[in-house]
């Protein structure tokens, strides 16, 4: 005699409608949370790598996004440069047109070359992006040496090797190659920047050992100029025509 406990087909129903919400709860799970191994009771070992894999994917995006400020800043800078070597050469044609000519014409060209330079510092003062400028700076005691910029750290990559150690690296941008004004006040000559530094006469590359030429004064070889303060008032060809060299160097830096 058969009864609903000791009933075989009873029995083999209840195990499949047992398995069946099993089953549902799995895949409810699945759907809930997007993973095929939500927690390591799904599967340990499994589990252990897919949360090393989330993570890495976090790491990933962040470095995406540091690529895209560092190219911002990269970007504002490299415009400023590209705008700067217009103006540095505009003033160059100043200077050849000052060649030969009277004071009073002298006077008038300076007017321009005085604008020509403050539109250059404008420039460099504002090629800002995101609070980090890489063209006029005040480089303090804070870097590793004083006078001179610290390279600009980008991060472009984020890796994990085979024995699971994580490491970054950087696209490093030289600021101290290219920073056009340093108004740190004891930097030398030479930590000064490309526009602001004061440059030999003779070569036209910056020098601790330059000092400012007089205008109309015997030539010295440590006669010198700034490109941000030049000036052809008062000041012979010969002198006008080394201010040349100066500026030509500096284009090329």
């Amino acid at each position: 005699m058969s009864s609903i406990m000791t009933n075989s087909s009873a029995l083999t129903a209840l195990q499949s409608l047992s398995a069946t919400n099993k089953n549902l709860e799995t895949t409810q799970s699945r759907i809930s949370t997007g993973f095929r191994v939500a927690s390591a009771t799904d599967n340990a070992a499994y589990w252990s790598i897919a949360t090393t894999m989330r993570s890495d994917k976090s790491s990933l995006s962040v470095v995406q996004d540091t690529l895209g400020l560092g190219a911002g800043k990269v970007d504002t800078a490299y415009q400023a440069i590209t705008k700067a070597i217009t103006t540095i050469g505009e003033i160059k044609d100043k200077l050849v047109s000052a060649v030969g000519a009277s004071d009073v014409d002298k006077a008038k060209v300076q007017t321009e070359i005085t604008a020509l330079q403050a539109q250059l510092k404008m420039g460099a003062d504002g090629a800002t992006y995101s609070g980090s400028n890489m063209l006029s700076l005040n480089t303090t005691t804070g870097t590793a040496v004083a006078g001179v910029a610290d390279d600009a750290k980008i991060v472009s990559a984020f890796t994990r090797n085979s024995a699971g150690t994580v490491a970054l690296q950087t696209i490093d941008v030289k600021v101290d190659s290219v920073k056009m004004y340093e108004a740190f006040a004891t930097a030398t000559e030479v930590q000064k920047g490309i526009i602001d530094g004061l440059r030999l006469a003779t070569t036209g590359a910056r020098s601790t050992t330059a000092t400012a030429t007089t205008a109309n004064a015997a030539s010295a070889a440590t006669d010198g100029y700034r490109v941000s303060t030049l000036t052809v008032v008062g000041y012979n060809d010969r002198q006008i025509q080394e201010m040349l060299n100066v500026v030509d160097t500096a284009t090329t830096n």
